[in-house]
């Protein structure tokens, strides 16, 4: 459905809105109770309004009822009665996806498993570590600390990494370090009717594996649409012995993003390599306090030993010169790196700062390196003739990058433009031979995308699978498909 429609419905699809009444089986509620127990069952109005919504534009859609199981034996219970009674689910992590996810577009039980959060085995020798979906990524490195180890894939958020496994999360390191998929080895997995399914089967967690088909990749992306993912086995990687970051300044978003495909053509091992167009520089520099120069802007890290670290920033250094860069001045020590880090972190909330009261869309187009500085001015050159309020960021490295659209939700022209803009962007996307979502996910906004992107015989394979293991469409019904 149209993003201006979406809006102008005030519902995510014409379904249920903020103000809707829990509608389940008679006794059902009762029935919930006696699984978890009467404290963690909750129909109250503002419980679930908070659970129906993410952060996200897409309008509040509230479940029936929400539940806080406590252990994997709960949730297949719980899936099983809801399984039975033909009630939808929908799994809820902490409420910081960007597409519409945990909205409860049908009603239903929204499953919170915040609480299963017990970080079960870390195995050094392996570099890999179990954790269950309550479990964040800032609390995982945060018992990881003094190992020697950490879990790199970084999308901003403190999200839930069993989270950020059902949406294919990535990030700021995933030009180093890879995405989410690349990162899961295994997964614990509730079915829509309670049975339980170890994806590289049970307590397996080998680096590479050529059993069968990849169960794993399968329900890495699936976006709660499958199944519960109660566990996931994850790569940890070695903490880098030396760490610089830095900031460089450019005449244009042509040469920033020019000089980032150069950086990677010289096999430079940058960490990091974030853009920012100038009016996100300037949002993100005043937002932070860290005064920017208003200007298209890179933001490197680089991770290695001592000795290599430093070729690497003079290898850098002379790129950025190549193409009118200047500014440079590395930071190695942690405080200042952090400083700069969350300043990029914050730039969702740098932008919505540039319009009080307004909401924003963050796009999430992914192209091949080859087409980035192509895509990239055209797009720019896009958001200026429409009008619009959509600073520039992205993960340049590995050719994602968004328009964080600011607007106001009540005036159905802007959103209009808003909404031609968005697929004018994803068919731009999908032309240069790239994807309408490179780590966002689909969830109610992209579905339409999606089938220009895959075909309908890729979609119908989609739809294939979805049956096979969902065939009364109950795991988080109306996202994806």
């Amino acid at each position: 459905m149209a993003l201006w429609r979406v809006l102008a419905l005030g519902t995510a699809l014409g379904r249920r809105s903020c103000c809707s009444k829990p509608s389940l089986p008679p006794g059902f509620v009762e029935a919930l109770s006696a699984v978890v127990g009467a404290p963690n069952v909750s129909t109250a109005t503002a419980v679930r309004e908070q659970h129906g919504h993410d952060e996200s534009m897409h309008p509040c859609a509230p479940p029936d009822a929400v539940v806080w199981p406590q252990s994997v034996g709960q949730v297949q219970e719980l899936a099983a009665l809801c399984y039975r009674r033909r009630v939808p689910m929908v799994p809820f992590g902490t409420g910081t996806g960007l597409e519409g996810g945990v909205n409860a577009v049908q009603g239903g039980v929204c499953f919170d498993l915040s609480r299963m959060d017990s970080i079960a085995e870390l195995s050094l020798e392996d570099f890999s570590v179990t954790v269950e979906p309550g479990v964040t990524r800032k609390a995982l490195n945060s018992h990881l600390r003094g190992t020697g180890l950490w879990f790199p894939v970084d999308p901003g958020a403190d999200a839930s990494l069993c989270g950020m496994a059902a949406t294919g999360a990535s990030g700021t390191n995933a030009v180093r370090y890879g995405t989410m998929r690349p990162n899961v080895l295994n997964l614990r997995v509730v079915l829509p009717d309670g049975r339980l399914l170890h994806t590289a089967g049970p307590g397996r967690q080998a680096r590479k594996r050529a059993a069968g088909y990849d169960l794993t990749s399968l329900f890495v992306g699936s976006e709660g649409t499958l199944g519960f993912l109660t566990q996931a086995t994850l790569r940890l990687h070695p903490l880098p012995e030396a760490t610089a970051a830095t900031i460089a300044s450019f005449p244009g978003v042509g040469a920033a993003v020019a000089c980032t495909v150069q950086v990677l053509q010289a096999a430079v091992p940058v960490a990091r390599i974030e853009f920012l167009d100038e009016v996100m520089a300037d949002a993100c520099g005043r937002y932070s306090g860290m005064g920017l120069p208003v200007a298209a802007t890179l933001l490197l890290e680089l991770h290695g030993s001592r000795n290599s670290l430093a070729e690497q920033q003079r290898q850098t250094e002379e790129i950025v010169r190549l193409n009118g860069g200047s500014g440079l001045a590395w930071a190695e020590e942690p405080e200042e790196r952090g400083r700069l880090w969350a300043m990029r972190h914050n730039a969702w909330y740098a932008a919505l700062a540039l319009r009080p009261g307004c909401q924003g869309y963050s796009t999430d187009v992914c192209v091949p390196i080859s087409r980035l500085p192509d895509v990239v001015v055209e797009t720019k050159q896009d958001l200026q003739d429409s009008g619009l309020t959509g600073p520039m960021v992205g993960h340049v490295g590995d050719g994602n990058f968004h328009c964080i659209l600011v607007f106001n939700t009540q005036d159905p022209e802007e959103a209009q433009r808003i909404h031609a803009f968005t697929q004018r962007l994803g068919r731009r996307a999908l032309a240069a031979g790239g994807t309408c979502t490179g780590e966002h996910g689909v969830g109610l906004g992209k579905r339409a995308l999606l089938l220009e992107e895959l075909g309908q015989e890729g979609l119908d394979t989609l739809r294939s699978i979805k049956a096979a293991l969902d065939p009364h469409n109950l795991m988080n019904p109306g996202k994806v498909l």
